[in-house]
Formats: structure tokens, C-alpha cells, sequence
């Protein structure tokens, strides 16, 4: 019998360790990658889609600004940089890849010796508990961060759970030991009473409280709840809010074991008696609806203290998402590109609700999230593009929740309009168009939709009518925006056309023929900021005539955002044929491509560049700003198709490499990763809500994609090499394919595409 159940019990942990991915490919994860120059991503310990981002903070920004705006706050979106060399703490949540700053909540910093409450400068970091730290003794990985800070000679080990940041900290040398909590530190939030913080000791090892900010979301409110593995010995924080001691609690000495904490500029600490060699451990759980949120979340996910255990979890949650493709490259250098890409595709939108599926809305009243998990962190300017079209391939139950967190956020709105960007229930009103319409359209066109797609195609026709916002009311009556009434114009004007057309393609397939019809005809506004006599699209005024002063190389004030006159000329994505047509035919059109990847920009266009390449520009082709991501895949239009096979092949060379500064831009919640994973794979969605991908030149040598239906689709190239870049021929489940383009039911039916690769092009294609 004993031989039986042995048997049995072998048999089931077998079967269990065959089922459970392999953690090998988390050695081709380097989230260090894109933490230096302009990539702005963090090198911390996060899972999939997690509430909470631990990561270090090496920024000097909130400390040494005096109260006034600084630049480098742009620097330092993620809190980290790879070329400082101090560390001032750990937060608890960061943006991955923006250019714009937030967040940064719930710092923590283990400091032994004199107590000491500032963070000191980077110049001279003994003057706070501030530490360095060298790269040597740092490791980041998947779900896991390790630094040793030499101030004090402490280990500091960090991972996750979704909603629980986990620390670790072993001080290597015996005495005083202190746990600082700085709720003033955080990332643009510069303004000395832009926060509020509160602080509850609930016992010696329990401590509960919030933060709210005024930064860049105008309100917004994080709970949590934080448990140490061993009891305090006493604790207090420092006296910066005058406020605070005045009236009645007078009565008390607060600065010291008041269980109580209250002002704009909290930093509490906890003093303990280390050992020499030994480990403290915190649990940090954070909510968006209040501390007993937290405290759920914190038993749901993270009831106990095995610190290695919690890692392993957050180490098999990545193997799992990562073995949704399984690929081989041509070299070591480009498996860590295409697996780093999809560990940071795979970062954002965050979760945003306790497991309970409570949040706080845009309404800042509490929600429950039913059937489905509620998502924030909507970059969707960036994101529409290839990050949400790769989600919604390979992750599409989340994508549709995505969706669906979306029409919440509608059904909140006092504007009655969908995200355009948005975290922690506040809408920034960041960049432009009404993105969210090509990310709904794109999961209904592609039958992604488990959702009320009638109730989706109301929100995405009442944003595009909301006359007052932005310039539409003009867009709508003139057909174009007008640079003298609203900035930025012509980009506006396409964008607009093509969120547009998206919202005519949901309505026809819904039978709404009057919806189709109106925003079909809107779809073609782009034509009104066409000027034929210079060949660029051009700025109108508001009465009719194009703007007199203008350069096709600048971008400030010339009508366009994040790009020039010969980038967005080129932003036709639902119509490429008929713009290919208006630039004079394909011949010209390929000429005009060619211009655009090898002219030379004058020094001045540079002057606040150091290197082009570096930051995402060859030629005048800008790949680290979105507008341009489609560029390259537009040769498929002309009869010069293999000029896209050799230019794709040459921007994932140039543009991604393994290193902390092998961001060619802001990864932008994973925009840049995503076209990294397409383009590598051969196929790109340059018209989301289209079912089409445009065919390019892969960088795999093979790919199995497996799917969410349980079918796998197989991709391979054969004679695969860095000088056969060109496509001989393609074939698709054994049948030569002669069209420049695979649909997103043939992929999702699964089967193999298969690429003849060569060194020489094939002009008959």
C-alpha cells in the first residue's frame, strides 16, 4: 500500500512539474534594460500586470528642487537612472517607460548607526540615508531586485506579489538598526503641500495608513498596510508639519511612540537591534480603497514570511506568461531583446483593485468590478498602436478586461468620455485623439468582445461628438482643426480621422449604417490638411487658407506633436493605397520613404540630442516617438516591398540592444517592446481594427505562439541569418502566400508561416 501511494504521489509531482513552465527563460529577462538615457524603465521587482512596482529610487529631484520645478524631472519617470550611484530608497510604485513622471509611493530605506531623517545629496550621501551602491553588487530579474548598500553594509532584496511589495534586508553588522518610511519622497510630486500623509500604529509590528497627491493626477489616494517580521523597539518621525502639534494634541509628544501621524511631510522610522547577519523582512500591501483593502490583500497574497517562496511565485508568474511564445534567435544578445521586450509588453496596464475587485473610481466612489479584473495606467496615445494589438493576440481575456475598465472609466466620466490617459482614477488629459476607440474596435473587429459591443460603440461615437474637447468641435464642422483656433492641428486632424474610421468599421459590422455613415466621410478629413503644392500635409487656419510660415523639418509650432511635416505626412494608416496616390504614385512614395530614412538633419535639429541613434532617430525617421511605428511596413504599398525587410531588420539592430542604454526612447508602457516583439516575429499591425498584419522580415529563426484558444501558431525562417534579411518567399500552412499581409484569423486558427530569408531581395514579389 505504502508503495502505492508513493508511487501515486511521485506520479502527481511529475505531472505537476511537466505542467508548470520552465524557469529557464528568465535568464534572458534584463529589466535593466531601457534604465539609462530615455528608456525611463525600472529595474525593480514587479509580476504581470501588478498593482505594486518595487524598485529603487536613485533620483535627487524631490529633495534638492527647493520647491521649484526642475527638467530632470522627466529624467527620472521610473525613480532610476543607471548612471547614478546612490540609492536613496525603495517605492512601491512606478510608470514603466513614460515620459511623463508619477507615483513613487511608500518609500523605504534600512539605514543602521546616528538616526538620520533627510536623504542627504548624491554628492554627499553620508549626510542622510542616502547609501551608494555599485552595479557589481546589483542583480535585477524577473520578479526579483538585489542591491548592496555600502553605506551601511546591508543587503537589500526585493520581490512581489500583485498587490504586496516584499523587502528583505540583511544587516551584515550588529547594532541600532532603523526602518525609515518617507511618505514625502515621491516622483514629481515637488510641491511641498502637494501630499498628504497619515500613519497608524496599529501595534509592534503593524502599521496601516495612506498617501494622497496632487502631481500629475490632480487627486490621488493609495492605502496600505505594512507588516515587519519582528517587533520595533520604539518608533516616532520627524516634526516638519507645524500644523500638526498645534491645538489640543499639544497635549502629547507626537514625535516619539504616538500611535498617530498626520501632515504633508511624514517620515517615520522604526528602530530595531540587529544581529550581525541578520534578515528583517517588511510586508507591504498597498489599495486603492482603504487600509482594510490592504490588509486583504496582504492575507490573500502573501500570508507568510518565507520571503524565497514569495520570489519563486513571482518567478513562475513570469515563466508562465513569457512561455506564451517560445522563440529561437539568431543570437544570445537577441533572445534577452525579444524576452526583455515581453516582460516589459507585460507590465502595463496595472491591475487597479483589491482581490475583494474593489476600487475607486474616476467618480472617487468605491466599485466593485464583477466580472472582471479592473485595469489603470492607460498610456493609449503610445499603446493603440502595437501594445494593445499584441495584447489582444496573446493576452486576450486581459485585453478585453482592459475594454472593459475602459467603459467604466466612461460610465464615471462627468465628461462622458472614454480614457485618453489615465491612472489611478484620474484622467490626465495627456497627448492626443480618443484612443481608446482603435483599442475597442480592435478587440471587436477581431472578435475579442465579451462585452456589450452596441454599449461600446455608444461610448467611442459620444467621445468623438464631445465638441468641447480638444478642437473636435471644429474638426467636426470645418473637417480639419485649425491651427490659429487649437495647437498642434494637423496632428489632431489625422489622428482624429483615423480613430474615426475605426469607429465606422465597428458600426458597420453592428448594422448602425447612420453611424457608419457619418464617421466613414469624417474619416477622410485627413485630405483637408493636404497641401498638393508642397507635398506635405500643412497647417489650415480657420479661414480655409494653409498657414504662410511653416518648415516641414520643425515640429514646435509648425501644427504637430512629437513629430514633423515628413512623419506625419505619412499618418494615413486606414487609407495607405489612396495616400500613396495623393504623394504622386508608388514610385515617388517609395522615393519619399527612402528620403525620410537617409537625409541628413542639420546640426541645430540635434542641439539638445547627444546621440541621434540612441535616442530613436535615423535619418529623419523617428522611432522613439509612436507616430512613426507604422513608417517602415508602408513599402509593402509600393512595389518596393523588400526595402521594408531591410530597413525593419536594420532598426531592431539599431534601436534595441542588451544594454541599460539599448532603448532607442521612452518604451512608453511597452509601445516600443511590442513593435520589437511583432517586427521580430515578421508580421505588424500598422491599422489596429484592422484584421490585416503587414508581412516584414523576421528576426526569429523560429517562434511558437500559443495561443488562448489552445491552438499554436508557428512561425519560421528558414535560412535564417543577420545578412538574410530579405524574403524570398512566404508560405502559409504549405501554401505559397502572394499577398504582403496574414489576417488575425488565419494566426488565431492556428498553423505555420513559413519565410525563405536570402541576401538578396526578391524584386519580382
Amino acid at each position: 500500500m505504502k508503495k502505492i501511494l508513493f508511487s501515486v504521489l511521485c506520479c502527481s509531482t511529475l505531472s505537476a512539474m511537466a505542467q508548470a513552465p520552465s524557469k529557464e527563460v528568465l535568464k534572458y529577462v534584463k529589466p535593466l534594460i531601457g534604465t539609462a538615457r530615455m528608456g525611463h524603465t525600472y529595474p525593480g521587482a514587479t509580476v504581470p500586470f501588478g498593482s505594486v512596482q518595487l524598485s529603487p529610487e536613485t533620483d535627487t529631484i524631490p529633495y534638492e528642487m527647493n520647491g521649484r520645478y526642475n527638467g530632470d524631472v522627466y529624467k527620472y519617470c521610473a525613480g532610476y537612472q543607471y548612471e547614478d550611484q546612490t540609492i536613496v530608497g525603495f517605492s512601491h510604485t512606478h510608470f514603466s517607460g513614460t515620459g511623463h513622471s508619477d507615483l513613487g509611493d511608500f518609500l523605504i530605506m534600512p539605514t543602521q548607526g546616528k538616526l538620520q531623517l533627510n536623504p542627504g545629496t548624491a554628492a554627499n550621501p553620508e549626510t542622510g540615508y542616502r547609501s551608494k551602491f555599485s552595479h557589481a553588487n546589483e542583480v535585477s530579474e524577473a520578479g526579483y531586485y538585489k542591491v548592496k548598500l555600502d553605506e551601511n553594509d546591508i543587503i537589500a532584496e526585493l520581490t512581489a506579489t500583485n498587490r504586496v511589495g516584499v523587502h528583505q534586508y540583511t544587516f551584515n553588522n550588529a547594532g541600532d538598526a532603523h526602518i525609515i518610511l518617507d511618505l514625502m519622497s515621491g516622483i514629481y510630486n515637488y510641491k511641498e503641500k502637494n501630499t498628504w500623509t497619515f500613519v497608524r500604529v496599529e501595534n509592534d509590528t503593524l502599521i496601516t495608513g495612506f498617501r494622497q497627491t496632487n502631481g500629475w493626477a490632480r487627486t490621488r489616494t493609495v492605502y496600505f498596510a505594512m507588516v515587519f517580521s519582528k517587533p520595533f523597539k520604539q518608533y516616532g518621525h520627524e516634526k516638519q508639519d507645524r500644523q500638526v502639534y498645534q491645538g489640543f494634541w499639544r497635549k502629547f509628544d507626537q514625535s516619539k511612540n504616538f500611535p498617530e501621524m498626520a501632515g504633508h511631510n511624514i517620515r517615520a522610522y522604526f528602530d530595531f537591534d540587529a544581529k550581525a547577519g541578520e534578515k528583517i523582512k517588511i510586508k507591504f500591501a498597498i489599495s486603492p480603497v482603504s487600509t482594510e483593502g490592504a490588509m486583504k490583500n496582504l492575507v490573500a497574497e502573501a500570508p507568510g514570511f518565507d520571503f524565497d517562496q514569495i520570489k519563486e511565485e513571482a518567478r513562475a508568474s513570469w515563466a508562465k506568461e513569457l512561455h506564451k511564445i517560445d522563440v529561437n534567435m539568431v543570437s544570445e544578445d537577441e533572445k534577452t531583446n525579444f524576452y526583455t521586450a515581453m516582460y516589459h509588453s507585460f507590465i502595463n496596464p496595472t491591475t487597479y483593485m483589491d482581490v475583494d475587485g474593489q476600487y475607486r473610481g474616476l467618480d472617487m466612489n468605491i466599485h466593485t468590478a464583477k466580472d472582471f479584473t479592473n485595469y489603470t495606467t492607460f498610456s493609449l496615445w503610445d499603446t493603440y498602436r502595437a501594445q494593445h494589438p499584441f495584447l489582444n493576440l496573446v493576452q486576450p481575456t486581459r485585453n478585453a478586461d482592459m475594454v472593459k475598465s475602459m467603459l467604466a472609466h466612461f460610465d464615471q466620466s462627468a465628461q462622458k468620455m472614454l480614457p485618453v490617459w489615465s491612472h489611478y482614477a484620474n484622467e490626465n488629459w495627456c497627448m492626443i485623439g480618443y484612443h481608446a476607440v482603435p483599442v475597442i474596435a480592435d478587440a471587436i473587429m477581431k472578435g475579442n468582445a465579451p462585452f456589450n459591443a452596441e454599449k461600446a460603440l455608444e461610448a467611442c461615437v459620444t467621445t468623438a461628438r464631445h465638441r468641447t474637447y480638444d478642437g473636435i468641435g471644429y474638426y467636426m464642422d470645418m473637417g480639419y482643426v485649425p491651427e490659429d483656433k487649437n495647437g498642434s492641428s494637423v496632428s489632431k486632424t489625422l489622428e482624429y480621422a483615423y480613430d474615426d474610421w475605426c469607429i465606422a468599421q465597428v458600426a458597420k459590422k453592428l448594422g448602425k449604417n447612420d453611424i457608419y455613415e457619418e464617421f466613414i466621410k469624417r474619416s477622410q478629413n485627413y485630405k483637408n490638411v493636404w497641401d498638393a503644392s508642397i507635398g506635405f500635409m500643412r497647417p489650415r487656419l480657420s479661414d480655409g487658407t494653409f498657414r504662410q510660415k511653416f518648415d516641414p523639418l520643425k515640429t514646435d509650432g509648425q501644427g504637430f506633436i512629437e513629430g514633423n511635416a515628413w512623419n506625419y505626412s505619412l499618418y494615413v494608416p486606414h487609407y495607405p493605397a489612396e495616400m500613396i496616390e495623393m504623394m504622386g504614385g508608388k514610385k515617388q512614395f517609395a522615393q519619399h520613404l527612402d528620403s525620410l530614412f537617409t537625409m541628413h538633419l542639420p546640426d541645430e535639429f540635434f542641439a539638445e540630442t547627444e546621440d541621434i541613434t540612441r535616442d530613436g532617430i535615423i535619418g529623419n525617421y523617428v522611432h522613439g516617438n509612436e507616430p512613426s511605428h507604422h513608417t517602415v511596413y508602408l513599402y509593402n504599398f509600393t512595389t518596393e516591398p523588400w526595402q521594408a525587410q531591410s530597413r525593419v531588420r536594420m532598426i531592431l539592430k539599431k534601436m534595441y540592444r542588451p544594454t541599460p542604454d539599448g532603448l532607442g526612447g521612452n518604451d512608453d508602457c511597452g509601445q516600443m517592446s511590442a513593435w520589437y516583439i511583432f517586427s521580430s516575429l515578421g508580421f505588424y499591425p500598422i491599422c489596429p481594427g484592422s484584421q490585416e498584419y503587414q508581412l516584414g522580415s523576421p528576426a526569429v529563426k523560429d517562434a511558437k505562439l500559443k495561443l488562448e484558444n489552445g491552438k499554436e501558431f508557428v512561425v519560421e525562417a528558414k535560412n535564417q541569418s543577420d545578412a538574410n534579411v530579405y524574403v524570398q518567399k512566404v508560405e502559409l500552412n504549405g501554401k505559397v502566400l502572394n499577398r504582403r499581409y496574414i489576417t488575425h484569423e488565419e494566426i488565431v486558427n492556428g498553423g505555420k508561416l513559413v519565410f525563405y530569408m536570402s541576401a538578396k531581395p526578391n524584386k519580382r514579389v
